[in-house]
């Protein structure tokens, strides 16, 4: 078996479509914690799923940059104010969704997941729990020589691809690792994924491929761009990528009749679907 060797360090104004002729759904109240690879994804769903239809819709989130937006990074620092909040958020009572980053310290395996989950069935014994899969930071290499591009990368640890090794790494490692491992602690409570770093993977593949229907870069300014920096930073085209994926993955939304705009011409609830379609179904909602 190939081994893997990883070290993952692991915002808006938007026009909305009209709501006039959309059926009114029931909407969850979340609890989303996480870092700059999870906040735009949290805070865009709030327009996307109010746009289709989700009246009571309701999220609290709460982040902290790069590792410190990790479950494990927001347990330790229990005299922060960020896990004050989130404890009072899930001392409440009323959470149905409780959503969090993937990334981990390898030292610390599932304790910062675990921890958390423990705490909210405490008021909130009917909830779910769903884990946010992050892209690998870094696309073309750390600036400072610590991690090559993503090509390098896959070579480096055995794999022909950057989607080769995320395929991996979803799989093996945040499935099988993690969620298996919570499953057994937590047989009745619903934990699922949400397969959001395949947004990253499949448009930059895109752009690279010259398949992309709008003028966008691999690197620049957020509207016209994949990434907004070499840590890889979410682009909007990928940020609306990625909140379709949520939409469905949360709420089970059919994306090929969901007529919220985009604002792009490449068709994102394609791409969006395609990804929801080739995600395992046992770690689906």
């Amino acid at each position: 078996m190939k081994k893997l060797i990883l070290l993952l360090f692991i915002p808006l104004v938007f026009n909305c479509t009209d709501n006039t002729n959309i059926e009114v759904e029931d909407g969850d109240n979340l609890l989303l914690i996480g870092n700059s690879f999870f906040r735009p994804y949290a805070e865009n769903l709030d327009v996307v799923a109010l746009d289709a239809g989700y009246q009571n819709h309701n999220s609290t989130g709460v982040f902290r940059g790069g590792e410190n937006g990790r479950p494990m990074n927001f347990w330790n620092d229990s005299t922060s104010q960020e896990h004050q909040e989130i404890k009072h958020a899930l001392y409440q009572g009323n959470v149905d969704v409780f959503g969090m980053t993937s990334g981990n310290d390898p030292d610390d395996g599932i304790n910062g997941y675990r921890y958390w989950i423990e705490y909210a069935l405490q008021n909130n014994p009917n909830i779910t729990i769903f884990i946010s899969i992050t892209p690998f930071d870094f696309p073309a290499g750390d600036p400072n020589g610590t991690r090559p591009n993503w090509n390098l990368f896959s070579i480096e640890n055995g794999f022909n691809s950057i989607q080769e090794l995320y395929e991996y790494y979803v799989n093996e490692i945040i499935h099988k690792e993690i969620v298996d491992e919570l499953r057994i602690i937590f047989p009745t409570t619903n934990i699922f994924t949400i397969p959001t770093g395949w947004a990253t993977k499949n448009l930059a593949q895109m752009q690279v491929d010259d398949l992309l229907l709008d003028e966008i870069e691999l690197f620049g300014p957020k509207p016209t761009s994949i990434f907004t920096d070499a840590k890889g930073h979410q682009g909007q085209i990928i940020i609306e990528a990625g909140t379709l994926i949520w939409l469905n993955s949360i709420y089970s939304e059919e994306l090929s009749s969901n007529n919220y705009e985009t604002g792009f011409n490449t068709n994102l609830h394609s791409i969006a679907e395609n990804i929801i379609n080739s995600h395992d179904s046992d770690y689906k909602r």
